[in-house]
């Protein structure tokens, strides 16, 4: 079966590279790349690079979104594009060279209108699937509880849903829908938890969450520190394989993504978990602008149980 992904404000990504980025005068960029992006189309992008089926649920609209139509025509997802009267929104990355750092510009993206949300909710009601992910963050005027009423359409049946999104809209969705899985990054949990969290806290706060049924599973990403599940079988603390790290773009997209399709192929909650985080890890190798290669995935995840044997 295919995984159902949504996608309520993606972007065009653009990147680049700078030598040095200055204030005020012109920054000369180079090795200009462009292709569809944002957290709903970046989970179906690598369920497909893993061979799995994935559908996507897209909203877009003015001249970029047909830029977008067009790149994603030609992947092998299958796509449900909703046409919206605002404009797909540009996301701009520049990776810096003399330092490596990366600078990232994301326009809070257009305006939608209750149209658009009930073609979403029809394409939602009419999949036949065992999973579906919301992922990313919300266009403007889109009803904050947005995605507790996809979780909510999902859920009657019988659709696991995973949720990816900013802490605020996390906030507004818990509770009010049945969830499978929730991905916070430890800020994001900090966001729910109202305050820092050392190692400690986060498995409390995860393990709380659990217990008071906002979601079957957390699973907290921790950047280079791996990340932490909660389940009713307590926790799993799994560290990142160290790698040679060219950019965090998509790492969090990654990891759920492998996590998803190693889950939809048979895989345990456990296992699939370690197989996200290797899928993250091999995000962070990609050069800027790329999601996670099928190769790297598979020589970080390394020995263990994996759908239909060795690969």
């Amino acid at each position: 079966m295919a995984v159902l992904a949504i996608a309520l404000n993606p972007t065009v990504d653009v990147s680049s590279h700078a030598t040095r980025i200055h204030p005020t005068i012109k920054v000369r960029t180079r090795n200009v790349q462009q292709r569809p992006g944002g957290g709903g189309v970046n989970v179906a992008a690598v369920i497909a690079t893993l061979g799995g089926s994935a559908e996507l649920v897209v909203l877009q609209g003015g001249a970029t979104g047909a830029i977008l139509n067009d790149a994603l025509a030609a992947t092998a997802i299958r796509i449900h594009s909703v046409k919206i009267t605002g404009s797909t929104r540009i996301a701009f990355m520049v990776h810096e060279e003399e330092t490596g750092l990366e600078y990232r510009f994301v326009p809070e993206g257009p305006e939608i209108a209750a149209g658009d949300v009930r073609a979403v909710l029809q394409v939602v009601d009419e999949f036949q699937g065992n999973y579906l992910v919301a992922s990313g963050s919300l266009p403007r005027n889109a009803p904050a509880d947005v995605y507790a009423e996809i979780a909510r359409c999902a859920g009657k049946k019988g659709t696991k849903v995973i949720l990816d999104c900013p802490g605020k809209t996390l906030c507004d969705t818990l509770g009010k829908a049945p969830v499978f899985l929730i991905k916070p990054s430890l800020e994001e949990l900090e966001v729910l938890a109202g305050c820092r969290l050392d190692e400690g806290g986060v498995a409390k706060t995860a393990s709380a969450l659990v217990r008071d049924g906002a979601s079957q599973f957390v699973a907290v990403t921790l950047g280079r520190e791996g990340a932490l599940l909660a389940g009713d079988f307590g926790t799993l603390r799994v560290p990142t394989k160290h790698v040679v790290a060219k950019s965090t773009v998509g790492a969090g997209d990654s990891f759920i993504g492998g996590l998803v399709w190693f889950l939809e192929a048979g895989g345990s909650m456990e296992d699939a978990f370690r197989f996200g985080v290797a899928a993250g890890a091999a995000a962070v190798m990609a050069p800027a602008g790329e999601l996670c290669r099928r190769e790297d995935v598979f020589a970080n995840y390394g020995e263990g149980w994996l759908p239909g044997g060795p690969v």
